[in-house]
């Protein structure tokens, strides 16, 4: 369906050329009325003051008479100091409200039908999941359905970097000091119990760095030579090398980590449509490093080592290659972007990872333009802020971070209280805390813009009350409750009816929700969609304080239609909206 803007914007070019007589060279700001103002849309006249010197005031009501003559939707109009706002006749809100209870508003239809790969979530095997990783896919979930819901093919995708020296680490921590504990043995999760060792391994290693130091070495020297490091890259070596009993080590390690992620997904209800291993595309990302030697896109140096000059580019030397033979990042990510356009018919391919990678994608995509692929310029890094604690930066390799499955847990706890305090504890299974506990914390974080950090308090930042996914999900609960104590009128039609300030301003908010979903999807932010969500709860319950009781037991039927038929739209969009955000609603609360 067309919205008001889109049915209003011929004639008021048309009123402007007939007021003007310039024809249809003038952008135009038209807008929805703001709230605090009658009228449901609104003609900026300010630019046109400053093109044409006229009086606003008689250019506007020119304007004004012109729009209401030859518009059946337009009731008045009325110039306010540069703004022309006009009204639309209860006819129109009566249509209206018909037309956006269809199907066909909550559609989204788009002619472009190109497929999507993003990636998200790519947790290294050496730790378990923390509040940063939430971030990171709530935000790729969220992306991933916006999409999709404007008419794009997504593909979800996660590189699992199960590969490297932070892998190497943990097992080299887990042989010196675990004792043979196993997640059976000790009860932890199998990526805790790794991510234990992995933090045990940068204890001892500062600690013979610091005895380095003390013996007269500079920390520099000490850092490479410590006798823990030396030990790190040996087993890097005899991994990449094939050795049985390190394979079988890493093989077993990694399981014990891919189980626990499991359940943290679960947890989180994430799912991906594929997973690569870092462990396999580093293979190809040093076949295509020896290809780039090949054809002098790439250089060897004096120890050995493969770098690619980018200081023309306005970067720098990078390192490919280590003079040892084994890989960094950038070899396998060189391998996994091109397994990616090789194996999946994508059209581009979205990286969803932190701010502070920004150099390394760029360093990426320029390398493989250097190397020929046509589709480098289909690639694009979506950063986001990082999620800080009041102490600072969260450090996995120090322990200091917000553990996933604690504040999972920390927030069930926090949705068994409230209910407890609502009196319907004994009402709510597990599934009902859940959908709570999940919507308050995905909303948290989706709420954001993405571009912005997060300053995170465990302590609390967990608030149920106002901007909050549960306050939604409230609101949605009460509109079910009253949907089923009025179900006798539900299923009438609309009458003609004079609809109040309050409802008319419900309508204005309702018919942007299309523009909102796109809007938020163009913008790879979720946050667009979260906070206009919430204006519309929030718009809602003022109205539903005022006429709950008359919505169910007015005398004026056509009233009661009306207002009930609007309420369950609310709750529609409402569903819908979160829905997008990855958060479930309740049927009651």
């Amino acid at each position: 369906m067309k919205s008001t803007l889109e049915r209003l914007i011929p004639v008021l070019y048309e009123a402007v050329t007939h007021v003007t007589g310039i024809k249809n060279t003038l952008s135009l700001v038209i807008q929805y009325t703001k709230k605090e103002f009658p009228g449901y849309i609104t003609l900026v006249l300010l630019p046109l003051m400053k093109i044409l010197k006229q009086s606003p005031e008689k250019m506007g009501n020119q304007i004004g008479k012109y729009v209401k003559k030859h518009s059946q939707i337009i009731q008045s109009f009325r110039y306010i100091n540069g703004f022309l706002n006009f009204e639309c006749t209860d006819s129109y809100y009566n249509e209206l409200l018909k037309e956006l209870s269809s199907s066909n508003f909550l559609t989204t239809t788009s002619s472009d039908k190109k497929t999507l790969m993003i990636e998200y979530s790519s947790p290294n095997t050496n730790k378990p999941l923390h509040l940063g990783h939430i971030r990171n896919m709530v935000l790729g979930h969220s992306i991933s359905e916006l999409f999709k819901s404007v008419g794009k093919k997504v593909i979800k995708i996660q590189i699992l970097n199960d590969r490297g020296i932070h892998i190497c680490k943990s097992m080299l921590a887990w042989n010196k000091f675990s004792g043979g504990e196993t997640p059976e043995n000790s009860g932890m999760k199998g990526d805790h119990l790794v991510g234990k060792y992995y933090v045990c391994f940068e204890k001892a290693y500062r600690k013979e760095v610091n005895d380095l130091c003390a013996q007269g070495f500079d920390e520099k020297k000490a850092k490479k030579e410590a006798p823990i490091m030396q030990e790190v890259h040996q087993l890097l070596r005899l991994w990449e090398s094939g050795d049985e009993k390190i394979l079988a080590l890493w093989k077993k390690m990694n399981n014990w980590v891919y189980q626990g992620f499991k359940k943290t997904y679960r947890q989180l209800d994430i799912n991906f449509d594929y997973t690569q291993y870092e462990s396999n595309t580093y293979l190809l990302g040093k076949r295509v490093i020896e290809e780039g030697i090949k054809k002098k896109v790439f250089f060897y140096k004096e120890d050995g080592s493969v770098w690619v000059d980018l200081t023309k580019e306005g970067l720098d030397e990078k390192l490919l290659l280590r003079a040892n033979g084994t890989a960094v990042y950038l070899t396998q990510d060189l391998g996994t972007t091109i397994e990616r356009f090789e194996k999946y018919p994508i059209d581009s391919l979205i990286f969803l990872v932190g701010e502070e990678q920004k150099y390394h994608f760029r360093a990426l995509f320029i390398i493989l333009k250097k190397l020929g692929y046509v589709w480098a310029d289909k690639l694009f890094h979506l950063s986001y802020g990082m999620v800080e604690l009041p102490s600072g930066k969260m450090k996995s390799r120090e322990g200091i971070v917000v553990d996933a499955d604690d504040l999972l847990e920390q927030m069930n706890q926090v949705a068994k209280k409230i209910t407890k305090e609502l009196g319907k504890v004994h009402d709510y299974s597990s599934t009902d805390l859940k959908t709570l506990s999940l919507g308050a914390l995905k909303y948290h974080l989706l709420k954001v813009d993405p571009k912005k950090r997060i300053m995170f308090n465990p302590e609390t930042s967990v608030d149920f009350k106002g901007n909050t996914g549960t306050y939604i999900q409230y609101t949605y609960s009460r509109i079910r409750s009253l949907e089923r104590k009025a179900m006798a009128i539900a299923s009438k039609n609309i009458h003609p009816y004079s609809p109040s300030e309050e409802e008319k301003y419900l309508l204005k908010i309702l018919e942007q929700y299309p523009s909102l979903v796109k809007s938020s999807a163009e913008n790879f932010s979720p946050a667009i969609l979260a906070n206009y969500i919430y204006e519309l709860a929030k718009s809602f319950n003022d109205f539903y304080q005022n006429v709950s009781v008359k919505i169910i037991q007015d005398k004026n039927l056509d009233q009661a239609i009306f207002r009930l038929k609007l309420s369950i739209l609310c709750g529609e969009v409402l569903k819908l909206g979160l829905k997008l955000l990855g958060i479930n609603m309740p049927e009651r609360m």
